[in-house]
């Protein structure tokens, strides 16, 4: 869903054979409209919102979109037992719709309606489940070009935000509810680098009416550098500095005052049948009266064979993230992840990348071109056994209780995409999660079981 034309790239207006396609991206304000410049390639109502000139040259112009999703989810058993089993699952609904107003060459507005709507949880909605309506995202951009090869953006106000992998700052897509920030950035381009400099705080999800507001007990600031495609011999290179502050900062360890700086860097791409995507960071700062040491080495490795029928993509991610070995100490040992991803590991959302490490295999096939189906199987451990398990948000889900066990559980899931049409898709997950030797021995042990059906509209 991802491709414009060629030609449209190209200042060119399209061939007759050739279709114009949307230019969606995860967050919406990075959009490729390009191709729909041309009133030619404008061939249905949907066509026309994505751009509305005010203007014969088109440097004044307005390009809507927005996103309806349905999904239902039902866990039974929902961690391991131990929180309120939902009767008849959940029906979550999520309603959006932006504008993008281009005022000439320096000048930019973006807005974005958010409704994200829960039915079903058996002691209401969880903070990633519901609001009702709020204001996702509303900035203003002024650009600039101090030379002719590089630009300069200063974009300030309230901002979705991703960078690299999602493993430190996501949007959190899996969730009903996305992230969003208040920011100032500042977006410096050259040739082959982007460089982002950033001062943030996350906004709390309220569940009502134009009521969220900003989390004075934490802060994001840093710089996010990606590029280096000429000074590699493949792939592309992220490196970065990330700060972070949480007032009420929770481990196995207690609750302080939290402030961490995370350093960290991202090699990835892809060379013939081989794609790759590996990342290292490294946390200091203080909790409390105590340090931070803390640590992290994600990776994912993929072989595709394009000549194949169904094109079979088989891969390995093989991750490790700190955990405290000593809570009595005076140092904190445990990765925190910031603002992740909220289906880290799965859509089944049952653990957090703290105190673990896992061996994650999968194959994925495409029985047509607009079908994808990935199998795969997930092994998890604790990394220190004095350190409890956290789910993704964050959360102690169990405390180390004196156990010894490190063996968390597996759990193997089956993933169903299929692109009924450019804009509208439908998604079906299976997972079991086993509950292993540590979840058997500190509490309630039932195994997991998780089934989702999403069907997502995009314009």
């Amino acid at each position: 869903m991802a491709g414009i034309c060629a030609a449209a790239l190209n200042g060119l207006p399209a061939r007759a054979d050739e279709v114009c396609q949307a230019g969606i991206n995860k967050l919406r304000y990075e959009d490729d409209i390009a191709c729909f410049r041309d009133p030619t390639n404008r061939e249905s109502p949907l066509d026309a919102l994505k751009f509305v000139p005010f203007d014969e040259i088109g440097e004044v112009y307005l390009s809507l979109g927005g996103e309806l999703r349905q999904r239902y989810e039902y866990t039974h058993d929902p961690s391991f037992g131990e929180d309120p089993q939902d009767e008849a699952g959940v029906w979550l609904q999520r309603y959006v719709l932006h504008g993008d107003l281009q005022l000439g060459p320096h000048l930019r507005v973006f807005g974005e309606l958010f409704s994200a709507l829960e039915a079903g949880r058996k002691h209401g909605p969880s903070p990633v489940d519901e609001n009702e309506l709020e204001v996702q995202n509303a900035f203003i951009d002024l650009s600039f070009s101090p030379t002719h090869q590089s630009g300069l953006t200063l974009r300030t106000g309230r901002q979705e935000l991703q960078y690299g992998s999602g493993r430190l700052v996501d949007v959190r897509e899996g969730p009903n509810v996305r992230r969003a920030f208040d920011a100032a950035r500042v977006i410096f381009e050259l040739t082959d680098w982007r460089v982002d400099g950033l001062a943030a705080r996350p906004r709390a999800t309220n569940p009502g009416v134009f009521d969220d507001d900003a989390n004075d007990d934490q802060a994001l600031w840093g710089l996010y550098a990606t590029g280096g495609e000429r000074m590699l011999p493949f792939g592309s290179l992220d490196l970065y500095y990330l700060g972070f502050q949480d007032d009420r900062g929770t481990f196995e360890q207690g609750t302080e005052k939290e402030k961490r700086h995370s350093v960290g860097f991202r090699l990835w791409g892809e060379e013939g049948n081989w794609d790759w995507n590996w990342e290292a960071i490294y946390q200091f700062g203080s909790f409390g009266d105590d340090d931070i040491r803390a640590w992290t080495i994600a990776s994912e490795t993929g072989y595709t064979w394009v000549e194949v029928g169904w094109r079979p993509r088989i891969a390995l991610s093989a991750n490790i993230a700190s955990g405290d070995g000593d809570p009595g100490d005076a140092n904190l040992g445990t990765f925190n992840p910031l603002f992740p991803r909220g289906n880290y590991f799965s859509e089944a959302a049952a653990l957090g990348p703290r105190n673990f490490f896992n061996v994650h295999p999968f194959l994925t096939v495409k029985p047509a071109q607009d079908w994808s189906v990935t199998t795969d199987v997930n092994f998890f451990w604790r990394l220190e056994t004095e350190d409890g398990l956290y789910s993704p948000s964050g959360r102690l889900i169990r405390g180390a209780n004196g156990s010894d066990e490190r063996f968390v559980g597996s759990a193997v899931s089956l993933t169903s995409d299929y692109a009924i049409t450019e804009h509208l898709t439908f998604t079906a997950i299976y997972t079991h999660f086993f509950a292993g030797d540590f979840i058997k021995a500190t509490g309630p042990s039932d195994d997991i079981d998780f089934l989702e059906f999403t069907l997502q509209f995009k314009f």
